[in-house]
């Protein structure tokens, strides 16, 4: 079947585009996935059904054609993605998500045995379910998305089926949690024991699929959070290791607590501004409230209205809910604009009049 990898760099810009032709149920798909070199992909399909094969060639040819004359050159090297014909469908599973806590509450869990340490890492949630010869990701909203390939073939040589949860980064996923082991669903069952059983499955000899790194006690708990803090990564997460995996956000606290270095949030955007610049909405009961702008960088596509994206900032206003310091991570297809709230902000301490 045709394939083919496509780059684009001029400037500070370095884009792939990936485009192929794979047999679905009798017919024929044509599926893409886009985004910075080095980044973990979108992907999607421009044909919502099996088609004959000369109309999918078609299809494209056509998109081959419309990208090469926007300055995106063949290449040899990239990261493949897997696609799935249930892209989108609910999969039956939902992730664990964690509650954040205060700069202040850190400490209390650095000192507690109850609990363990990992990075919190900054890329994409995605779960990897392994039944039998179908292999399927799973975004943070439970759908089943496409993977990378290179990840799809490690996951591949584990033995029987399996569920893994982790982040994604470019092309390789970091795997935090165990959800199945050889058919078994083990979410039940403490987190060390998933832990324990997930480090005889991930192989030191996997590139794809990488182990995240986990610290127990008091002192390499404290050498994590120093070398987080230091290399300026996104943030650290504290797990209690007795705890069962239990999927979507305690309404408040929980087993499972994150604490960012930095503030994020995700907003719809409004309108496209002059220079490369967008507005900012969130949702305060049914009206749109406004959160400011954000610059798009040169090597980023630039977001069309009532799409929802992921922006750093330092703190918001509160007269104003206005953020400051606005940073542009990216797009969120894996989250609703219905998500998009005000309660999301963190706002300026002010200061004390005594």
């Amino acid at each position: 079947m045709e394939q083919i990898t496509l780059y684009y760099r001029q400037g500070s810009s370095d884009k792939v585009y990936q485009a192929g032709i794979a047999q679905q149920n009798g017919g024929f798909a044509v599926h893409f996935a886009y985004g910075r070199r080095g980044a973990t992909l979108q992907t999607g399909t421009k044909t919502h059904a099996p088609v004959p094969y000369d109309q999918a060639k078609k299809i494209y040819d056509k998109l081959i054609q419309e990208k090469t004359s926007k300055g995106y050159t063949p290449g040899e090297d990239g990261t493949p993605y897997q696609h799935t014909d249930k892209a989108d469908q609910v999969s039956g599973i939902l992730p664990q998500l964690l509650n954040p806590i205060e700069a202040d509450q850190v400490q209390r869990y650095i000192d507690d045995p109850a609990f363990c340490a990992q990075e919190k890492f900054d890329g994409r949630r995605v779960l990897v379910r392994k039944e039998g010869p179908v292999l399927e990701g799973i975004n943070r909203k439970g759908l089943i998305t496409g993977i990378p390939s290179p990840v799809a073939g490690e996951v591949r040589d584990i033995p029987g089926d399996v569920v893994l949860d982790g982040e994604s980064i470019g092309d390789v996923l970091f795997v935090f949690d165990l959800l199945l082991l050889h058919g078994a669903d083990i979410r039940c069952q403490p987190y060390r024991d998933r832990l324990f059983a997930l480090s005889q499955v991930i192989s030191a000899e996997f590139g794809f699929l990488k182990l995240a790194d986990t610290a127990f006690d008091l002192l390499d708990k404290v050498a994590l959070l120093e070398k987080l803090t230091r290399e300026n990564r996104e943030g650290i997460v504290f797990k209690r290791i007795s705890a069962a995996y239990v999927a979507g956000r305690p309404a408040s606290g929980g087993d499972n607590l994150k604490r960012k270095f930095y503030e994020t949030a995700s907003f719809i955007v409004g309108k496209v501004n002059g220079k490369r610049s967008v507005s900012l909405k969130l949702l305060k009961g049914k009206a749109f409230v406004d959160a400011g702008n954000v610059t798009i960088p040169p090597n980023r596509q630039v977001p069309l209205p009532a799409t929802v994206i992921e922006v750093r900032y330092l703190y918001a206003f509160r007269e104003s809910g206005i953020i400051y310091q606005p940073v542009y991570l990216g797009e969120r297809t894996d989250i609703n604009p219905g998500n998009c709230l005000v309660s999301q902000l963190k706002y300026k301490e002010e200061a004390n009049p005594c």
